[in-house]
């Protein structure tokens, strides 16, 4: 005989939006019901399972405890799979619905995000996908808490326990001014550029792995400036500033200065970077964020590597 289980999903699902919104009363504001209600659920919740879930802090919010923490990866899971019992049990009528949380890496967003947001809208309607973008750290944060299902990023800076899909292997370029003496060349050996000043994305993780590849030629770049912005970068280059080192590539070579640069590609042996699919071990994936992860693949394999950025 199964043994009853004396919390309701509507317990864990109060608790869960408490503990992301920080507070009972922006919790309540999202929920739009009372804040006593959000209150009693989450304190008949702890009542029921015997452990405080909350640090209260009077004018500060609320603070998961461990065991809150535990919980709330937990809650996530089991709302998520709840959704998916509830669409088996209809039989699937009306297609998947319901949320997909999908993080992406930051500067990686604005090359993939668009189109595979646009082509869920149409293939699965009534998905809602939310979206976090964030640097290598924050994304496996996320995936570690169950703040999103899945990530779409580079192979950098994730940790041991994370499954990782590989979907293409990008190689970097150089980029120069438009107006520079070899930006007609088309490719160039990095130590070619030895003399000039660096211009780095200075983003954790990203920024050892440019470095690593211009000095493994032998190059010990000035770096004149950093910037945690891809766009800055790209116009520093095109005004002259120096070279840089990236991957992502847009579809026209203007910068946000009104100047060009120019792409070369690389003589240079080097390790091309993996765009990934990234999970936690040994966690079930929803229906919901599999056909997501299968529309990314689908969309950025390398089949269709013509229609990727290919820097």
């Amino acid at each position: 005989m199964t043994e009853a289980v004396g919390f309701t999903l509507t317990q864990l699902r109060y608790f869960v939006v408490a503990a992301e919104a920080g507070s009972m009363t922006a919790a309540a504001e999202q929920l739009l019901i009372a804040q006593s209600a959000v209150s009693t659920a989450v304190s008949n919740l702890e009542r029921e399972l015997g452990v405080q879930l909350f640090i209260r802090r009077k004018g500060k919010g609320l603070v998961a405890t461990s065991d809150g923490e535990r919980l709330l990866l937990q809650a996530r899971d089991l709302l998520s799979h709840a959704l998916d019992v509830a669409s088996e049990a209809r039989g699937g009528e009306g297609g998947l619905s319901g949320p997909v949380r999908l993080g992406c890496f930051v500067t990686l967003a604005p090359f993939v995000l668009p189109r595979l947001l646009a082509a869920a809208a149409e293939r699965h309607p009534r998905l809602r996908v939310d979206v976090l973008e964030g640097e290598a750290d924050e994304l496996d944060r996320a995936l570690r808490t169950g703040r999103i299902d899945f990530a779409l990023t580079y192979d950098l800076g994730l940790g041991p326990g994370i499954t990782r899909e590989t979907i293409a292997a990008l190689p970097a370029h150089a980029l120069v001014a438009a107006d520079h003496q070899l930006a007609g060349h088309g490719s160039v050996d990095l130590a070619e550029l030895a003399h000039e000043p660096f211009v780095l994305l200075d983003l954790p993780h990203s920024r050892d792995y440019f470095w690593s590849l211009v000095t493994a030629t032998g190059i010990t770049p000035v770096v004149r400036h950093r910037s945690h912005n891809y766009e800055a970068v790209r116009s520093l280059v095109a005004l002259g500033h120096g070279f840089s080192v990236l991957h992502q590539r847009p579809a026209t070579d203007d910068t946000y200065s009104g100047e060009r640069v120019a792409v070369l590609t690389l003589t240079n042996a080097h390790p091309p970077l993996d765009l990934v699919l990234a999970r936690m071990d040994g966690v079930r994936q929803t229906a919901r964020a599999t056909a997501v992860m299968d529309l990314a693949q689908e969309l950025l394999a390398p089949a269709r590597s013509a229609d990727l950025p290919s820097g």
